[in-house]
């Protein structure tokens, strides 16, 4: 009787379906994102956008985005299998074909290209492909494994949707725009080291130089609280600018407020589970303040 193979990859019996595809795409990333492009795009004009631009301005950028998101899948495979939260992955399953993923970001990027240089204009295409690049090529294959760093380096990929809306709308980068990108480079920092505490343990064992893996918890604590602190101050830019009000003024200031109370409660382990809870409130943070910013844009008190 012959030896059995240990090392073999198991047999799949589930047919590939049209959900392992839509999961490469990151859906719930990218719904996040496209929030803020909208936004962008509305704060962009003192009235309404056209339909034009808010459809195919999003379509073209959200199959950009996704054609991002499946080429991650396909670059961290190896990684994925190792953390309890990408492990049932479809491409670290096996489930999808590295070759068909890639085949599939291909295809996406390349419509969401087509249709924001054919239907919106080339600035926001060009930018798009570059936050592309970016995010799938520049952060995933080479800063996440190079530095602890790399979310901060990386951060400007992820940071670039709102710009994307403005220029949408606007054809041209304007200093708003630009202020709006700085929140969100500003936020990423504490939002993705929040989670590399609660899945150290994990990036360690992936060989992933995340700042808690390299530099010890406490450090990364002080400096997710330190993060937080210039974020606060990041937040009240456009007041202080004069792009928005009071509205935005009072609602930037209670939610960075709670963000901060969320970092100190990190910080001094006065919270069970605070890194994860810190985590989860980082992407409430963001969505209520863009959506207050854009409450204020339309209801502006000086």
């Amino acid at each position: 009787m012959g030896a059995t193979r240990t090392d073999a990859k198991p047999l799949l019996t589930e047919p590939v379906q049209w959900r392992d595809y839509l999961e490469l795409c990151k859906p719930k990333v990218v719904a996040l994102m496209i929030l803020t492009v909208v936004i962008g795009m509305f704060l962009a004009v003192p009235g309404m956008v056209s339909w034009k631009v808010l459809l195919f301005g999003n379509l073209g950028i959200a199959l950009c985005a996704g054609s991002a998101a499946a080429i991650n899948h396909v670059v961290d495979r190896r990684i994925d299998t190792i953390m309890a939260r990408t492990m049932r992955r479809p491409v670290a399953t096996g489930k999808v074909e590295p070759l068909n993923a890639l085949l599939f970001a291909l295809v996406l990027g390349g419509t969401g290209m087509g249709i924001l240089l054919a239907l919106v204009n080339p600035l926001t295409a060009w930018l798009t492909l570059a936050s592309l690049l970016g995010y799938a090529v520049v952060y995933t294959l080479f800063l996440k494994r190079a530095t602890p760093q790399n979310i901060v380096i990386g951060g400007i990929a992820g940071a670039a949707p709102p710009l994307l809306g403005w220029t949408a709308v606007t054809g041209e980068f304007h200093s708003n725009a630009l202020l709006l990108v700085l929140i969100i480079f500003a936020w990423t920092p504490p939002h993705f080291w929040a989670l590399a505490i609660h899945r150290k343990a994990e990036y360690a064992k992936a060989g992933v130089p995340m700042l808690p893996v390299t530099h010890g918890e406490a450090y990364t604590k002080l400096h997710i609280l330190l993060y937080t602190v210039i974020l606060l101050l990041v937040s009240l830019m456009p007041w202080m600018t004069g792009m928005s009000g009071m509205i935005y003024l009072t609602g930037a200031t209670v939610l960075g407020l709670r963000f901060l109370y969320w970092a100190i409660a990190l910080l001094r382990n006065s919270r069970p589970h605070a890194a994860i809870k810190t985590f989860h409130f980082s992407i409430t943070y963001l969505m209520a303040l863009f959506v207050v910013l854009l409450v204020d844009h339309y209801l502006y008190l000086g």
